[in-house]
């Protein structure tokens, strides 16, 4: 029997938490699970045998407080939640309840801040270090990210962007210290705990959310200054699955320029969206032939597919370049490239 609260790890207090709740609305909570999440909860409830009444309450109450907190941040912040909840529960309930908070749901530093308008972020962080106007970027999201990146001088645009892609774990001190700066400015309070940003895919997603332009600017620059790192970026920023986000004229240009071999290869092993975006840009009779080759053809190599969409990638970056199709970006009207 389940007779303490205390000591209890997340885990164990979700799947008691299902538990009192019932079936019907465990079994509508593990839709939104994956599978991993799925197997370890379902295994910690078949661990418990009997949920102590006064138990049951304590976890339905702290879910509650939590669930009521987190409406309160959505709506103004942690420091606005922390407020409303202090005058509902007391000072020390109210503090109990936003450090689970931060600490289970993972609250990321600079909430505030992804709530901002991006030009007013600008304002107060372009006089700052490379260093600082990347660690907050990091942690922005992508389209706000990027039309700051966009909008700063070109000669830091690229350094900022590396200064991301490179960037490792950071402390809790230093995350402190630069929140506080525009916590003050924004008029804003938020609480953190240590946590990474930044990495190749950060900063790919940040290039997604500027124009064609800032983006050849800062990968140009990274090119003299880390050759491997703009070329890792340069892989990332379009994958074989974007291709569905090409207009008709776009993807039947590019089946004319790619070899037969590879796009068979792709096809095979493609999502239900890629093969259907594929096969309506190709004629009847060139759609009936790469069916019947994939029906007949073996089991395939996995570095032999992803080298046959690197080629269909490369194709793309070149007509991209060349300016004969079009590809939709951020910041700004769809540019033609």
């Amino acid at each position: 029997m389940v007779k303490k609260d205390k000591g209890m790890t997340g885990k164990q207090k979700a799947a008691l938490l299902l538990i009192s709740l019932g079936p019907e609305v465990a079994a509508a909570v593990y839709q939104n699970l994956n599978e991993d999440e799925v197997e370890r909860l379902t295994l910690e409830i078949s661990s418990v045998k009997k949920v102590e009444a006064s138990v049951k309450e304590e976890i339905i109450e702290e879910f509650h407080n939590i669930a009521i907190a987190q409406d309160y941040i959505s709506q103004g912040g942690i420091g606005y939640a922390k407020t409303v909840l202090e005058k509902a529960l007391g000072k020390e309930h109210a503090q109990a309840v936003i450090n689970r908070l931060t600490s289970s749901l993972q609250v990321r530093p600079f909430d505030f801040a992804r709530r901002a308008d991006p030009g007013q972020l600008l304002n107060f962080i372009q006089n700052e270090h490379p260093q600082t106007i990347a660690l907050i970027l990091s942690y922005l999201e992508a389209q706000q990210a990027g039309i700051i990146l966009s909008s700063l001088p070109q000669e830091v645009q690229a350094d900022i962007a590396r200064r991301i892609a490179t960037m490792d774990s950071t402390s809790p001190e230093v995350i402190s210290e630069i929140e506080a700066v525009l916590e003050r400015k924004l008029s804003s309070t938020v609480m953190q705990d240590f946590s990474e940003a930044g990495g190749v895919d950060a900063v790919v997603e940040v290039l997604n959310g500027v124009d064609r332009s800032t983006e050849k600017t800062i990968l140009d620059a990274l090119e003299i200054q880390d050759p491997e790192l703009a070329e890792e970026i340069r892989k990332r920023m379009f994958v074989f699955e974007d291709i569905v986000t090409l207009d008709n004229r776009s993807i039947q240009r590019i089946i004319r320029d790619c070899e037969n071999e590879d796009l068979i290869l792709s096809l095979k092993v493609s999502s239900e969206e890629v093969q259907e975006v594929l096969y309506t840009n190709m004629s009847a009779r060139m759609a009936e032939s790469f069916r019947e080759e994939i029906e007949i053809m073996g089991p395939v190599r996995l570095r032999d597919v992803e080298e046959g969409q690197s080629r269909i990638v490369a194709i793309i970056r070149r007509l991209e370049d060349a300016g004969e199709i079009i590809i939709a970006r951020g910041g700004g009207d769809d540019i033609i490239v």
